[in-house]
């Protein structure tokens, strides 16, 4: 009886210490987590924004440095790689591409007028050593806030492509996200100090704010009354062009996704590009050929 007892307890002590060894192996996980110190050069992400830009053209991903385990998002969702608008090929009217080589992530601007379905896309790339690791789309078309892709393909080109300023011209890293944080910022806070820049024009989904072409227009005008909180800010830095892009949603607003770009010269805001996805399933504002805003 002591030993059928005594057995019985050294086996179940036993068990114990033998699972902690013999567990299961954990699930392997389907894709790679976004890198917080990534490796990559300016070289690759230009090459790879160059082939997005081709991929997008064709409706053919092969083309793209894709990790086997890249995460597809569109309009800030997890998709199926397969049902992502990159599949679909789209004649490319104009696109602009900026590269932050610290965070190896690039953001590409696509317009798209003709082929029966216009568009004006967003795409982040994420990479690490040499691969995609995460493709995230935001594709606006009609229905989107303020949406005409004429109307931004028309600025775009009266804009001119955003190169590579001067050194002289350039604004530090740091000085651009305290500026662009101040600006997301005043959408809840009316007292931030916003570096506004003259002359400055926001274009935003297709409204232009300075389409009467005015010889010193300011950004500082059609920040909305209230407070609209921007949540889940995600930066991309290019010093070279002086451009900082955001991914962010609009918390007060259904959680829209949204994209800003900001251009600094001299460390000032010059030049702001927008796009905003419109998840309401209500009808928003729209812009006319000319930039100008149709009241629904």
């Amino acid at each position: 009886m002591i030993r059928t007892v005594l057995f019985a307890g050294l086996l179940a002590a036993a068990v114990p210490a033998w699972a902690q060894t013999h567990r299961a192996p954990a699930p392997e996980q389907t894709t790679i987590a976004l890198q917080d110190h990534p490796a990559c050069t300016r070289a690759e992400l230009k090459a790879a924004t160059d082939a997005y830009v081709k991929a997008q053209s064709l409706g053919d991903t092969s083309v793209l440095p894709l990790s086997t385990r890249a995460q597809y998002l569109e309009n800030m969702k997890t998709i199926d790689a397969g049902a992502g608008l990159w599949n679909t090929a789209l004649p490319i009217a104009q696109a602009m591409s900026f590269h932050d080589d610290k965070r190896c992530k690039t953001f590409t601007e696509i317009v798209v007028t003709d082929g029966g379905h216009p568009y004006v896309i967003g795409t982040r790339l994420y990479m690490n050593n040499g691969n995609i690791i995460r493709i995230d789309s935001l594709v606006t078309d009609k229905g989107d806030w303020l949406f005409n892709a004429n109307a931004y393909l028309k600025y775009v080109r009266q804009e001119g492509d955003w190169q590579d300023l001067h050194p002289f011209q350039r604004t530090s890293s740091s000085e651009m996200m305290r500026g662009v944080n101040a600006y997301l910022d005043a959408f809840s806070d009316k007292f931030t100090d916003v570096p506004w820049g003259m002359p400055c024009a926001r274009l935003e989904g297709g409204f232009y704010t300075n389409h009467a072409g005015n010889p010193d227009p300011s950004c500082s005008v059609g920040i909305p009354a209230g407070v609209v909180y921007t949540v889940r800010r995600d930066f991309l830095i290019d010093e070279e062009k002086g451009v900082v892009n955001v991914f962010l949603r609009f918390a007060d607003l259904g959680d829209m996704p949204d994209s800003h770009s900001f251009r600094f010269i001299d460390g000032k805001i010059r030049s702001i590009h927008t796009l905003t996805v419109n998840l309401s399933g209500k009808p928003v504002n729209q812009a006319d050929d000319n930039g100008i805003i149709l009241k629904n």
